[in-house]
């Protein structure tokens, strides 16, 4: 929850340069400052994220999560020509690196989750652009909550159907 709360300035800074950069209009505020604020809350982000999940390498967790951010995050951008998408791609799969997993290991599960969430990104930055750009910050670590949420409870009900084995 606070990764969350911290990554939405950092999203809106991100947002608010893009805007800057591709309008049109003489008076439109300089886009280095707004992206370089959002850019620069992104580590904090992950720091947030690995520390309070208790990652037990949280430092080299962050780093993985902002390369993962750039490698993920870039092509999507990319591909998709919008801002949002790319947002949401690579801030989730930063995440999957930064969020704590148990025993187990869900990375399959949250890289699905990211993939899930970017493609309704993608789809609804198009059909209710104005709802998506309020809702995007949301998505990317929630998204990794339900896939952790939904790869636990597979895994229960795997162990429910095993015979059990009598002494």
């Amino acid at each position: 929850m606070f990764a969350t709360l911290l990554l939405v300035p950092a999203y809106w800074g991100i947002v608010i340069g893009v805007v800057s950069v591709a309008s049109d209009k003489p008076d439109a505020p300089a886009a280095g400052p707004a992206i370089a604020f959002g850019l620069s809350l992104l580590p904090f982000v992950f720091i947030v994220l690995a520390f309070l999940s208790a990652h037990p390498r949280a430092a080299s967790a962050v780093l993985k999560a902002m390369g993962l951010t750039l490698l993920v995050g870039i092509p999507a951008s990319a591909i998709a020509p919008d801002a949002i998408t790319g947002l949401v791609a690579g801030i989730g799969a930063g995440g999957i690196a930064a969020l704590r997993t148990d025993e187990y290991g869900a990375w399959k599960a949250r890289a699905l989750g990211v993939l899930a969430v970017s493609i309704y990104a993608f789809l609804m930055v198009r059909l209710v652009p104005d709802v998506t750009l309020l809702l995007a910050p949301t998505l990317p670590f929630t998204c990794l909550g339900v896939a952790d949420h939904l790869a636990e409870r597979r895994r229960e009900q795997a162990e429910e159907r095993q015979p059990t084995e009598s002494p």
